[in-house]
């Protein structure tokens, strides 16, 4: 029986994967006893013997077939436990390869700052470009509800307890009294997270998501964005000689702006979602002030103990002492419990005046800030008069820190998206128009109907129709909510489902009818249309360049700096006709898009709405920015960040650090020195297009068009525990959809959850393999080869469904699959001829053997993974036949299933 084989390098992450392993051992022992370790140990042998020795799956799913519901809740939780331990090892063990490779002398750390703009450095990209650019660089990661993430808050912070032990020994330094003490901590989060329920007993609501996500803006996010700034300001200076930070000799001031920026959908995603509204988008920006004045207040007071200068020993700007009197009379309370013996110290004395102004801001009341902006300039005035007066090793360095944190997070944290269904504005247009037939009548029609709203000419109704109420309430609140946070609170106002120009016309004339306008007459949203499915990003460009010629939208554009933000939906496209169909039609509308925006003088601004799974636009964003269509980066990047992936990307503040950092030099690349004309490509191009249709025709023929296909769904995934998790506030269907029936109305998310857990990965490949097929036989090996070799389109989607492959297990989904009865023998084998199909052809490609043959590190951790991953499968199936044949009850069995879920999610770090 082999075991997983570590690399020379990975010794010490060999070392904390058998160290936390043997943790999580002794905890089950102590927590169920030595019978129930035994239990947990003899199932991972036999796991590792079906995986290593190629022992049927049968014997595994013998062991674990009519176990107790007690004893299968804690065999999950045990093996999730170890997931943990591996995940935050893994994690761990990043950072310390980042390390030695910094140590090494071997130069910058590939993808890194440093090595980017050494390389574009090298490639003759010269310093005013680069200086040129920097002015509308902008990577902006939105992070949006997800209904498959289970993490809660309470894990997380646990989980950051582990982390810090371990961190605290990565070069194994400590002493063994030291390392004896972490231990005991690592064994005492362990422990609570055991003790833990992995999710709450109620459904969240809006404000537990945001609870969610303020934890990696305000306690991840707040701490790391200045040290990302200081890593490109040091790039900078390294490869030419410029950069912010103030030093003989260099340029200083505002070389280096705001280049990073962060949304966030929770309490404004309205899309389907019957508990977000008006009320919903107060509560998120209130909250959000909360968190980043909070934070601001913690910084000035620690700023306070620092900048203890005194003037009789340096002298110090006029003004600041100015603020400083000022200050004092504003706030003569405050200003009379200052220290007297502080009274020469006036850098500290105005820092506990700006505390003060914080704490009356969180209360909005007078005397505190009206905006960011008068935080900012106090913040400037000590930063300037630091630097003029010997103080750039005094304190200079926090205070700069400060400074980047307030130009950033402002006193909204993060913008705060909208998004609507256009079916929802077309029912609320209908009722202000008195016309049931609204959404029936072509685009154009409404379209000129739209142009009197807009314009003023026509007269909206004097009482608001009911069914408008909803709709019309949120314009209200912007309209309302604007002043009192600030523009930069809101984002982009996204309209699910767009078809063509009135779509975006909509939401004008909404706005105008709720008096949703700023000082000068217009409506301070930028609109994005969000196109979703195949069919709509194909017609894409025909609703842009209509929304361009329209003179009224035009007027809208140009009072938002004829800048127009498209959303591009990975999610459904793929559910509709698949990966190949999905990820050819985005690159050919951005193609598209791009050449329009060139032609009609409007900078396109490209939102990527990427989900967690490869079916729903995941994998690595630096690959996905490199792959992009040349001239549609132009330095902005905008993509949400979902799920699982927000704590895998974010959760460790080193790793939120290189992530950042891999997608800022990626645009950066992408933008200054883009992949050069390729003549191949147009030969390229039509073979990719055939893939597509191939492979989109043969994808459809089941999902959508196989009349037996959404019930055999239904009975061999678990899509109906998924439908009834209580780890996210919005429903797991839309009100409405097309297609088959439970597939149609069923949204994306939990469309792949249900093919992840049931380790069929379906929505991935599906298809793939018969597109493959035909090409391979039509134009060679050698062609594909060459495509996925030079061509990064193609290579990213080759390695992208070769990883789902590798993560797919054939044998486990088989009895999955058994659970839909006589459909199994109709249905099964063609989905397991396709894979085969499309492995075959992928390692045909590739030249290979073995799936991830050149991924050491991922072809390890997945099994690792496997031993832990396989029983909870096959326990998932078991329980689900006892659970369906006693009617679905919500009892034990279903919070066992739940559980199992849980664990198989976290096992193979894919769900949504």
């Amino acid at each position: 029986m082999r075991i997983v084989e570590f690399a020379s390098t990975d010794a010490l992450l060999r070392e904390d994967v058998k160290t936390l392993g043997a943790l999580v051992g002794e905890i089950l022992a102590e927590q169920r006893g030595d019978a129930f370790l035994g239990e947990v140990e003899a199932l991972r042998r036999s796991a590792i013997r079906r995986r290593e020795a190629g022992a049927p799956v049968d014997e595994l799913a013998a062991a674990l077939a009519g176990i107790e519901l007690s004893q299968a809740s804690d065999l999950v939780r045990a093996f999730a436990t170890y997931f943990q331990a591996v995940n935050l090892a893994e994690r761990v063990h990043r950072i310390r390869r980042r390390r030695d490779y910094e140590r090494s002398g071997a130069g910058a750390q590939p993808g890194s700052l440093r090595d980017v703009l050494a390389s574009l450095a090298g490639q003759g990209v010269s310093a005013e470009e680069v200086l040129e650019l920097l002015p509308r660089l902008r990577i902006e990661p939105v992070f949006t509800a997800h209904p498959t993430e289970a993490v809660r808050r309470a894990l997380l912070e646990k989980e950051r307890q582990i982390v810090a032990c371990l961190v605290d020994d990565i070069d194994r330094g400590l002493t063994p009294a030291e390392r004896r003490a972490d231990r005991e901590r690592i064994r005492l989060a362990l422990t609570a997270s055991w003790q833990t329920a992995e999710a709450p007993a109620a459904k969240p609501s809006v404000a537990d998501e945001f609870e969610h996500v303020g934890f990696y803006l305000s306690e991840v996010l707040y701490k790391v964005l200045p040290v990302f700034h200081e890593a490109f300001d040091e790039a900078l200076r390294e490869n030419y000689g410029i950069g912010d930070t103030p030093s003989k000799g260099m340029p200083s001031g505002d070389t280096l702006p705001p280049l990073l920026g962060f949304g966030t959908w929770v309490g404004g995603d309205m899309d389907g979602n019957p508990n977000v509204g008006a009320d919903t988008i107060v509560a998120s920006l209130v909250g959000q002030r909360g968190l980043v004045l909070a934070a601001y207040r913690r910084d000035l007071a620690a700023l306070g103990e620092l900048l203890s200068q005194s003037l009789h020993r340096v002298a110090v700007d006029a003004a600041v002492l100015e603020r400083l009197e000022d200050y004092r009379k504003r706030l003569p309370l405050a200003a009379a419990r200052l220290r007297p013996r502080h009274a020469d110290m006036p850098y500290r004395n105005l820092l506990a005046l700006m505390i003060e102004r914080i704490d009356l801001t969180v209360k909005e009341a007078p005397g505190g800030y009206e905006d960011a902006a008068g935080f900012l300039a106090d913040i400037e005035a000590i930063e300037a008069s630091l630097l003029g007066n010997g103080g750039e090793h005094a304190g200079l360095f926090a205070v700069r820190r400060l400074r980047r944190r307030a130009q950033c997070f402002g006193f909204h944290l993060a913008t705060l998206d909208l998004r609507q269904d256009s079916a929802v504005h077309d029912a609320a247009l209908a009722a202000v128009f008195d016309d049931p037939q609204w959404a029936q009548r072509s685009p154009s029609e409404r379209a000129g109907r739209l142009h009197g709203i807009v314009d003023g000419s026509v007269e909206t109704p004097a009482v608001e129709p009911e069914p408008a109420a909803a709709v019309l309430a949120v314009f209200r609140a912007v309209a309302e909510l604007r002043p009192r946070f600030g523009a930069r609170a809101f984002g982009p106002y996204i309209i699910s489902m767009s078809r063509s120009a009135a779509d975006a016309l909509a939401v004008l004339a909404l706005a105008r009818v709720a008096k949703c306008t700023d000082d000068a007459g217009e409506v301070p949203l930028d609109v994005a249309p969000l196109f979703e499915t195949v069919d709509d990003l194909a017609a894409a460009p025909d609703t842009l360049e209509a929304l361009f010629a329209d003179p009224l939208y035009r007027a809208h554009l140009a009072a938002r700096g004829n800048r127009q933000m498209v959303m591009l939906g990975y999610s459904d496209s793929a559910k509709d006709g698949g990966i190949v169909a999905s990820r050819w039609a985005l690159q050919q509308t951005q193609i598209a898009l791009t050449r329009l925006a060139h032609d009609s003088g409007i900078r396109i601004a490209f939102f990527h709405g990427r989900g967690g799974s490869i079916s729903r636009g995941g994998g690595k964003t630096e690959r996905a920015v490199i792959a992009a269509p040349r001239g549609s980066v132009d330095g902005t990047l905008r993509l949400t960040e979902q799920g699982e992936v927000i704590h895998r990307k974010y959760g460790i503040r080193a790793i939120a650090l290189r992530n950042l950092e891999q997608t800022t030099g990626a645009v950066l690349r992408a933008t200054l020195r883009p992949r050069p004309p390729e003549p191949r490509e147009a030969g390229w191009r039509k073979i990719a297009a055939q893939l597509a249709a191939d492979a989109r025709t043969h994808y459809r023929a089941l999902v959508h068009e196989h009349p037996d296909f959404p019930a055999y769904f239904r009975a061999a995934t678990p899509i109906d525990v998924i439908e009834r998790l209580r780890i996210g506030s919005r429903p797991a269907k839309r009100a409405s959809g097309g297609g088959a029936p439970g597939i149609g109305s069923l949204r994306a998310i939990p469309w792949v959850f249900a093919w992840a857990q049931n380790r069929c990965g379906l929505t991935a490949w599906y298809g793939v393999g018969t597109a493959l097929r035909t090409a391979l036989d039509t134009h060679g090996r050698d062609a594909l080869a060459e495509m996925a070799r030079d061509w990064p389109f193609f290579g990213t989607l080759v390695d992208d469904v070769e990883m789902v492959l590798a993560k797919s297990d054939p044998a486990i989904f088989e009895r999955y699959s058994r659970l839909a009865g006589e459909l199994h023998a109709t249905m099964h084998p063609g989905i397991a001829e396709e894979f085969e199909r499309t492995r075959d052809a992928v390692l045909a490609i590739k030249g290979e053997n073995d799936l991830l043959a050149h991924d050491r590190r991922l072809r390890q951790s997945i099994r690792l993974r496997n031993p832990y991953v396989d029983p909870i499968s096959l326990l998932q199936v078991d329980l689900l036949a006892r659970w369906r044949e006693a009617g679905s009850p919500d009892d034990e069995r279903l919070r066992a299933l739940v559980a199992t879920v849980n664990g198989i999610a976290a096992g193979i770090q894919n769900t949504g």
